[in-house]
C-alpha cells in the first residue's frame, strides 16, 4: 500500500496526475494492493475526466471479489457514459453478480454486444447461472460452447454440486477425464468433493480420495479440509481423522471440521479432547468452532463442560455468544431434563430467542413428557413461525404420550384447517452410481412389494427378541393394526429391510434420512443390528447414528 501512495505522491509533484499512461499505471498498482487500496482508487478514479474501458475495467475486477456491489455499479457508471464494455469487462462484472445474486438480464446484454461467444464471457456466465439456481441456464451455455477450458468444466461441476444434483457433478467430471489435455486442480476437486459430502456415498468419497493421491495434487489445506468434511458427512469419521493428522498445516476451518464431524457421530468425548488440542497448539477458536464443541456436549450429556465453554467465550476470548450459541446450551440442558434451567436461561439471554430455540425447548418437552411447558414453548413458536409442521407434530406427539387424545386431535384438526402440511419422510442409500429412495408408506420403489413383505417378517422375528412397536403417536381412533402398519413402513425401515435383501455381503448399511429418526425406528435399527449381525448407519437431519450389536452410538441420549 505504502508503494500506491508514493507512486501517487510522485506522480502529482511531477505533474502526470492527469496523464493516461500513468493514470493506468497508478490504477494497476491499486488494483494488486485491493482491497485495502479501494477506497483511495475510487477517490482517484473519480478525477479522471475521461476514463476508458481500461480505466474501468481495471477498477471493475479490482472490486469483483471484496466489494462486488461497486463493481456492479461502475459497471452502470460505463454505460451511462458511453464506454463500451468489451470481454475483460464482462467476466469481473459477472462474477459480482453472482457474488450478490443478482444480473438476470446480462446474458441478453452480452449477446447483444456480440460477446457471448468468447470462452471467458461464457465461464463467467455459468457461474453466475449456477449462483442464480438455474442450473438449465447454466448448461445451456455449456453445451453451447466450442471450445472449454478447465474453468469451463469446474464452473459447471461447481453448479451442478451447488445446486444438489451430485450425480451430474460427477458424472460431469467423468467426462472431463476423457479430454485429454484437461487436469483437474483444487478448485476442481473442491466441488467433487462437495458433490460426494452432499449424496453421503461412501464409496464414492473413497474413490475421489484415492483420484487425488493418483494424480499427484498437492493436499492443501482447503482440499484436505474438504476432504475431512467429506468423510465425516459420509458417515466415516475414522476416515476424517485419518486425513486430519495426515495433513502437515491446519488451519482454524480444518479443526471446526474435526471437532463438528465427531460431534454429530457421537463421540463428543473425542471432540473434546480436539478442541483442547486445537488451543495448546495456538489456534484461536471461532464463533463456528464454539457451536461445534457445543453439540458435541450436547449430544453426550456432557453438562457441565459445556457450561464451562458458553462461559469461555466471554470470559477467555472476548467475544458475545451468538443466538447459534444459546440454542446450543438450551438443547444441552434440555437433552438433560433440566427444562426448568432452559426456560429460565432463554427468559434471561441478551438476544431475543427465535423459534428454533423455542422449538428446541419444545422438542426437549416432548422428550421428557412436559405437557405444561410444551403449550408454553408451543405459544411462543406460534408467535414467531406459526406455519411449521414439525412444532404441531411434536406437541401431538406430546399429547398421545400422555393419552389427552383429544387434544391431539385438536392440533390435527389445526393443521388441517390452517393447511399445514406434514413434510413426508424419505430415505434413500446408494449403490455404486445408482440412488435408491423410500417414502414412509408409499409405493415408491418398484420392489415395494417384496420389500413391505420382508419387513413383516423382520419385524415379527424381531417381536420375539422383545421389540415393540411404539404406537402412542398415533391418532387414538385408528385401529391398533393400522397403527401399527403406519410406523412398519417408515423410509428408513423400507430402507433398511431393502438392503437387507439386496447386498448379501457383510457391508455396512448406510442410509440418508430427511427428518429425524423417530423413537419406534431407532429401537428397530438397534434390534436389526444385533439379529442380523450388521452395522448400520443413519444419517438424519441432526446427526449420525451408529448401530451395531444391539446399541447406537447416540447412547439413546
Amino acid at each position: 500500500m505504502n508503494n500506491v501512495y508514493k507512486l501517487h505522491v510522485r506522480l502529482i509533484k511531477i505533474g502526470l496526475q492527469n496523464d493516461p499512461v500513468s493514470l493506468r499505471r497508478l490504477l494497476l498498482s491499486f488494483a494488486a494492493a485491493a482491497p485495502a487500496s479501494l477506497p483511495h482508487a475510487r477517490s482517484v478514479f473519480a478525477r479522471v475526466p475521461f476514463p476508458d474501458t481500461f480505466a474501468y475495467n481495471t477498477l471493475i475486477r479490482a472490486h469483483a471479489h471484496s466489494s462486488p456491489s461497486h463493481s456492479v455499479s461502475l459497471f452502470s457508471a460505463m454505460r451511462r457514459d458511453g464506454v463500451s464494455p468489451d470481454n475483460f469487462t464482462f467476466p469481473f462484472v459477472l462474477k459480482a453478480c453472482a457474488r450478490l445474486h443478482i444480473g438476470h438480464d446480462a446474458h441478453a446484454l452480452i449477446i447483444k454486444l456480440g460477446l457471448g461467444s468468447d470462452i471467458y464471457v461464457q465461464n463467467g456466465l455459468i457461474s453466475l447461472y449456477g449462483s442464480l439456481g438455474s442450473v438449465a441456464g447454466a448448461f445451456d451455455v455449456f453445451d453451447e460452447m466450442l471450445e472449454r477450458d478447465l474453468v469451463s468444466w469446474s464452473s459447471m461441476i461447481s453448479c451442478f454440486a451447488n445446486n444438489n444434483f451430485g450425480y451430474e457433478a460427477l458424472g460431469l467430471f467423468q467426462d472431463m477425464q476423457l479430454v485429454g489435455n484437461l487436469k483437474a486442480d483444487e478448485v476442481t476437486m473442491l466441488s467433487v468433493i462437495s458433490a460426494v459430502s452432499s449424496l453421503g456415498a461412501l464409496e464414492l468419497g473413497k474413490w475421489v480420495d484415492a483420484y487425488i493421491s493418483r494424480t499427484g495434487l498437492k493436499r492443501t489445506v482447503s482440499l484436505g479440509t474438504a476432504l475431512i468434511d467429506m468423510y465425516s458427512r459420509c458417515g466415516s469419521v475414522d476416515d476424517s481423522i485419518k486425513i486430519f493428522n495426515a495433513i502437515p498445516v491446519k488451519n482454524v476451518l480444518t479443526w471446526t471440521v474435526l471437532i463438528n464431524g465427531l460431534a454429530v457421530h457421537g463421540r463428543s468425548e473425542e471432540a473434546l479432547k480436539v478442541f483442547h488440542e486445537m488451543k495448546n497448539a495456538g489456534l484461536k477458536p471461532d464463533h463456528i468452532t464454539f457451536n461445534g464443541v457445543l453439540v458435541a456436549c450436547s449430544h453426550g450429556g456432557l453438562v457441565d463442560d459445556g457450561w464451562r465453554v458458553f462461559e469461555s467465550i466471554k470470559s477467555d476470548y472476548g467475544m458475545e455468544p451468538t443466538v447459534e450459541h444459546y440454542g446450543c446450551i438450551v438443547d444441552l440442558l434440555g437433552r438433560a431434563g433440566l427444562l426448568n434451567k432452559a426456560f429460565e436461561l432463554v427468559d434471561t439471554m441478551p438476544i431475543k430467542p427465535n423459534a428454533v430455540i423455542w422449538r428446541t425447548l419444545l422438542g426437549a418437552c416432548v422428550k421428557h413428557n412436559d405437557l405444561k411447558l410444551s403449550e408454553k414453548a408451543k405459544v411462543k413458536i406460534h408467535e414467531l413461525d406459526p406455519n411449521h409442521d414439525g412444532d404441531y407434530v411434536l406437541l401431538s406427539n406430546v399429547y398421545g404420550q400422555v393419552g389427552r387424545w383429544d387434544e391431539k386431535a385438536n392440533v390435527r384438526n389445526s393443521m388441517r384447517e390452517k393447511k399445514v402440511g406434514k413434510k413426508p419422510g424419505y430415505s434413500f442409500l446408494n449403490e455404486g452410481d445408482m440412488v435408491h429412495e423410500f417414502v414412509s408408506g408409499d409405493d415408491f420403489h418398484p420392489k415395494s412389494n417384496e420389500i413391505k413383505r420382508f419387513l413383516i417378517s423382520i419385524i415379527d422375528d424381531l417381536r420375539l427378541d422383545g421389540y415393540t412397536l411404539f404406537t402412542c403417536n398415533a391418532l387414538h381412533d385408528v385401529e391398533d393394526e393400522e397403527k401399527e402398519q403406519s410406523l412398519s413402513f417408515h423410509s428408513e425401515k423400507l430402507a433398511v429391510a431393502f438392503a437387507l435383501l439386496r447386498f448379501k455381503d457383510r457391508r455396512t448399511i448406510r442410509v440418508i434420512k430427511n427428518l429425524r429418526i423417530c423413537y419406534d425406528c431407532h429401537c428397530f435399527m438397534k434390534h436389526v443390528s444385533n439379529k442380523f449381525d450388521r452395522e448400520i448407519v443413519v444419517r438424519d437431519r441432526n446427526q449420525f447414528h451408529h448401530f451395531s450389536k444391539g446399541s447406537c452410538s447416540c447412547k439413546d441420549y
